[in-house]
């Protein structure tokens, strides 16, 4: 199982790689890998645990902490249409549709098929959304519906399958499930999100308080999903706070937490998707007691009743936003690139594996259904979405030149600013600076000058009339090549057993945040 796990882990990121260096969504092409090499290898079991557990708090932490609470706001109201209104619409129907299809299968476990496939997964439509320019609304409300759908499904799933294997549910314990989860998981979240803030504020050390970093997500999971509340919305709370308030930390916390946590989800999400494409064998085995061709017709229905019932709920809820504001409201480009970007990942699957104290043969159909929704979607869904995204036309270019705007405007301000904290400090000097002195002064007061131009220059894309080089460009470019030529110097004298290795590292290091303020 070691060695299984390493080729696996080693696999991923190898397919990733590719994806990365060709320009590919990453996910799609792991979960296509995935569905090859499955016949070919042994079966890679996918344990719910390890996915609920391990897997999907550091994701979610994640995708929190870098997050904009701000922006989250702004749509506040359209990721609870589609986090919650969604969800529970998508449970309804997808139940009742499978109710009707097979009668012999329990009501309450057509209800949790509909909770198991309801929550998409946005990892793969934010990162085609991200290279392709979406604009950032469309973003924000795809990322804000991945944060918090999770929970709605889940507290539904457990309502569901508590309903088919304990017996009728009522509806008002349901609801107080589901409330007392939500309810619970916020207390959870903003509880633990105020603790850390204060250890935080007495730790100053970025070693440690990345460590701490790494631990939160499980430490906030735990202990809702301990008490039935909602881990999701726990972790979910945490990474908001805590990133919404990262400007207190310290530059060295800032820069490790950036590098861990992509290095993190680069990791995660690759052994993810590719979980999912590998489970086909182990999926289709379980499948007894049905012709091919009536379970690839109940597959098709329930993937095209999900598909379908995203773009009704989608299109109804911005129909009745715009009479309610008297026609503003999204755009129809904006309404269909939400009603397609709805691919499902592995909670889904997780959850379906989950499934326990049911007629094997019902969660074998469960299991299947769950699967071929999660895949089609993925690749129906995923492999077209960028043609969408070029054919509507839909672009960020006008919000990106008014950051590049505000950016430069800030810049200007921020130098004003700093110049005039410098001239203060100078006057308060006891003599009159010396000529070295002088020259600190002047070295200062030019890379505030060179920061603001730099900013300035990027409204024009970097380069000047016909096209020239800037005086920033140019100096970026010729200063990259002379660290190299120092990075070589350093490791020839290390060669020649003149600087030691430690040494190395030091001056490697003071070279490397320089090279990374340039190319920033």
């Amino acid at each position: 199982m070691g060695l299984q796990l390493l080729l696996l882990a080693g696999g991923a990121v190898g397919v990733a790689a590719i994806a990365r260096r060709r320009g590919w969504p990453a996910p799609l092409l792991l979960v296509a890998a995935g569905l090859l090499v499955s016949p070919l290898v042994p079966a890679v079991p996918l344990q719910p645990e390890l996915v609920l557990y391990v897997f999907l708090p550091p994701l979610l932490y994640s995708a929190a902490l870098d997050s904009s609470y701000l922006r989250l706001r702004d749509v506040k109201r359209a990721v609870g249409l589609l986090s919650i209104g969604l969800v529970l619409f998508t449970t309804a129907v997808v139940g009742l549709v499978v109710h009707l299809m097979l009668p012999d299968l329990p009501l309450a476990l057509a209800f949790a098929l509909g909770a198991i496939i309801a929550p998409p997964d946005a990892v793969a439509a934010v990162a085609v959304g991200r290279r392709l320019g979406l604009p950032r609304r469309s973003l924000t409300i795809l990322i804000g519906e991945s944060l918090f759908n999770d929970a709605t499904a889940l507290t539904l799933y457990r309502v569901a399958i508590g309903a088919a294997v304990g017996g009728a549910v009522s509806l008002w314990e349901g609801l107080w499930e589901f409330l007392f989860a939500a309810v619970g998981g916020v207390v959870i979240g903003l509880a633990l999100a105020f603790l850390f803030a204060w250890i935080f504020q007495h730790t100053r050390d970025s070693l440690v308080e990345n460590t701490l970093m790494l631990l939160i997500p499980f430490a906030a999971y735990l202990a809702a999903e301990s008490v039935h509340a909602s881990g999701v919305i726990a972790v979910v709370i945490v990474g908001l706070y805590l990133g919404y308030r990262m400007h207190l930390r310290g530059f060295g916390t800032r820069l490790v937490s950036d590098a861990v946590w992509k290095v993190t989800d680069f990791f995660l999400e690759a052994i993810v998707f590719a979980l999912i494409g590998l489970q086909l064998v182990t999926v289709i085995e379980g499948i007894t007691g049905y012709s091919p061709w009536a379970v690839a017709g109940y597959a098709a229905a329930v993937l095209a009743v999900t598909i379908v019932t995203r773009f009704v709920w989608v299109f109804a809820v911005t129909y009745v936003v715009k009479v309610w504001r008297r026609g503003s409201g999204p755009s129809a480009a904006e309404s269909v690139i939400l009603g397609w970007a709805g691919m499902r990942g592995v909670v889904s699957l997780a959850a379906a594996f989950s499934i326990s104290g049911v007629a094997p043969r019902d969660r074998a159909l469960l299991l299947f259904l769950t699967f071929t929704t999660v895949i089609g979607t993925l690749l129906i869904q995923g492999t077209t979405f960028p043609a969408l995204i070029r054919r509507l036309g839909v672009s960020s270019e006008q919000e990106q030149y008014e950051d590049r705007l505000a950016e430069a405007a800030a810049q200007q301000a921020a130098l004003e600013s700093g110049l005039a904290e410098l001239e203060r400090l100078v006057g308060e000097l006891d003599d009159e600076p010396d000529e070295i002195q002088r020259q600190v002064i002047d070295q200062l007061r030019e890379k505030s000058w060179r920061r603001s131009l730099t900013a300035w220059e990027r409204l024009g894309g970097g380069t000047g009339a016909g096209g020239a080089e800037t005086p920033s460009a140019l100096y970026r470019r010729l200063r990259r090549d002379m660290l190299q030529a120092e990075r070589q110097v350093f490791v020839r004298l290390r060669d020649e057993r003149r600087l030691d290795d430690e040494v190395l590292r030091e001056v490697m290091a003071q070279l490397d945040f320089e090279e990374a303020i340039l190319e920033r």
